[in-house]
């Protein structure tokens, strides 16, 4: 079952934020805390994913292109409307960030090599290894964004559910077309624009700025973009 490996991230996802939720009733004193050390380590995840880039010019131009076909779309106030309807429908009146408990929860367990490699290792090979790593990781990670941001992380299995799901079924198909070398890059090099994407969300974890991080999303479709005509052109590869 090729699609094995997506559903226990989702539902690894799930548990986790179900008993974060049971955490959930700290002091806020204690809270902001807790919200400044996860913003301090997501900072330096993403400060990791940044550097991995080896030609760090197109982590920039697919930055500044996917910033402004963001804010043409507002997909940040797309998003915010998201999560007001979503705090509608659950009638939480105490949940009034669900909005950002998803978008942050969603960029950090999409973006990276795991979801995409994972993926493809399932739909190829029907090896779930990576997945399943990845989905211990994801847990424990929605436990403990859950305890400060609340239910709206349990939203992103979503998302991630249908990201993994699409590239594992048509695995095959990616293998066959896309030579491995443009795969290679790609990956490296949208693993290293979505460390910048984290590093934002680690800054806007800690306080110290409120970027909208949901706007750069584009980003990634821009470095698959550059990449792609840079291998076709052979300016680089």
């Amino acid at each position: 079952m090729f699609l094995l490996g997506t559903l226990v991230n989702g539902l690894f996802i799930i548990f986790g934020t179900l008993v974060g939720k049971l955490f959930n009733r700290i002091r806020e004193e204690m809270k902001t805390t807790v919200m400044h050390a996860i913003g301090l380590a997501v900072i330096v995840l993403g400060l990791q994913m940044g550097l991995k880039s080896e030609n760090f010019l197109i982590v920039i131009i697919s930055l500044i292109t996917g910033s402004v076909i963001g804010e043409l779309l507002q997909l940040e106030d797309k998003l915010n409307k998201l999560g007001k309807w979503l705090e509608q429908k659950i009638g939480s009146k105490g949940e009034s960030r669900i909005s950002e408990g998803f978008v942050t929860a969603t960029l950090i367990f999409v973006i990276g090599a795991m979801a995409i490699i994972g993926a493809l290792d399932s739909g190829i090979r029907g090896d779930h290894d990576v997945l399943y790593t990845k989905a211990i990781i994801d847990g424990f990670t929605a436990l403990v964004l859950t305890t400060t941001l609340g239910i709206g992380v349990i939203f992103s299995f979503i998302p991630v559910v249908l990201y993994e799901g699409l590239i594992a079924l048509f695995a095959t198909q990616i293998d066959r077309i896309v030579p491995k070398v443009l795969l290679d890059q790609f990956i490296l090099e949208m693993t290293a624009t979505g460390g910048i994407m984290i590093f934002a969300i680690g800054l806007n974890l800690t306080g110290l700025t409120k970027i909208k991080v949901a706007n750069l999303l584009p980003a990634i479709l821009m470095v698959g973009i550059i990449v792609t005509i840079l291998y076709h052109y052979q300016l680089y590869l």
